[in-house]
């Protein structure tokens, strides 16, 4: 029976590092990395994640790990080099 309504089921195609870079960015921005990684600090397991320079240099935005589904509070700084550092605490 679940095999039926999952075949039935219309198809999900999700994207989570579709990034675009705008020609418009600096070349701070262009030159950092367009994703980093954290370890959740639940589960201990290695996270990555897409970099959005245009949220700012410094982000804080709440996101469940994707293997334990704890939630993180997930910090992301972007220094003048464009090196990213990105790391997580319990919520």
């Amino acid at each position: 029976m679940i095999e039926r309504m999952l075949s039935a089921a219309p198809r999900l195609r999700v994207s989570f590092f579709n990034l675009r870079y705008d020609s418009a960015l600096t070349s701070r921005q262009t030159n950092m990395r367009d994703e980093a990684c954290y370890l959740c600090d639940w589960c201990g397991e290695e996270i990555f994640v897409p970099i959005d320079a245009s949220a700012g240099d410094s982000q804080e935005y709440v996101e469940d790990c994707p293997v334990c589904c704890s939630p993180n509070v997930i910090h992301v700084e972007i220094d003048d080099e464009g090196e990213v550092r990105a790391w997580s605490e319990r919520e």
